[in-house]
């Protein structure tokens, strides 16, 4: 069980792939938690994560002990460790620079507050756009960015516009103090040190897609 469980301090570099992994078996565990299941064995997680028992250890094991052998993993206690490993823990502030259709629809997916992901102020240079009331958020001129965020306490921004503005609105947030860029724009970005960002390119994902299709992956 996970009584006792001993959360080591993260001393070396952490994948990607393997951090995508722990958010799989958060939603896994928020899964049976709902269903009332009470542990959960490395087998049963990695059916649910496109993975292997052996991977599920290895991963678990980069941040401390969790579980007993023949007994598995307390779901609830597991799901706690996990949430405070991936930063859950607390609310982040998030500015969102970009009106158009991919910024509206991140605006209204409910998923993004359900994880504690609360965007208070978004941001667009269209004339046409500034003053409109989205919900409880007024579109505010990206030039108020540096101090708004500020103002607000804001910790990450999402990207969302064209490729030709995002290099000049990122300097503008890393100047404000943003800590985490979330960047829809297919563009490389330069940041300065202490500053993460996270691309997200649709076209490559479906190339990514397409490949495993057409070679049978």
């Amino acid at each position: 069980m996970t009584r006792g469980r001993r959360q080591a301090p993260v001393s070396k570099k952490i994948s990607e792939s393997a951090v995508r992994r722990l958010s799989l078996y958060l939603r896994t565990l928020e899964e049976l938690d709902r269903a009332g299941q009470e542990m959960v064995s490395s087998e049963q997680l990695a059916a649910k994560s496109a993975t292997t028992a052996a991977q599920v250890r290895k991963d678990l094991s980069l941040f401390g002990s969790f579980g007993k052998r023949g007994f598995g993993y307390t779901v609830e206690e597991l799901g706690r460790a996990l949430r405070d490993i991936l930063g859950l823990t607390q609310p982040w502030r998030v500015a969102l620079i970009g009106a158009g259709r991919i910024g509206s629809a991140l605006f209204e997916y409910r998923g993004l507050t359900h994880r504690g992901f609360q965007i208070v102020a978004v941001f667009d240079c269209d004339p046409s756009k500034i003053g409109r009331k989205w919900g409880d958020s007024m579109i505010r001129d990206v030039a108020e960015l540096e101090r708004v965020v500020g103002d607000l306490d804001i910790q990450i921004a999402i990207l969302a516009v064209p490729v030709e503005a995002v290099q000049g609105v990122m300097d503008q947030a890393s100047r404000a103090g943003v800590r985490g860029v979330l960047n829809f724009a297919p563009r490389r970005l330069k940041v300065p040190a202490g500053v993460t960002v996270k691309d997200v390119n649709l076209v490559i994902e479906l190339e990514s897609l397409t490949f495993a299709l057409s070679q049978g992956v």
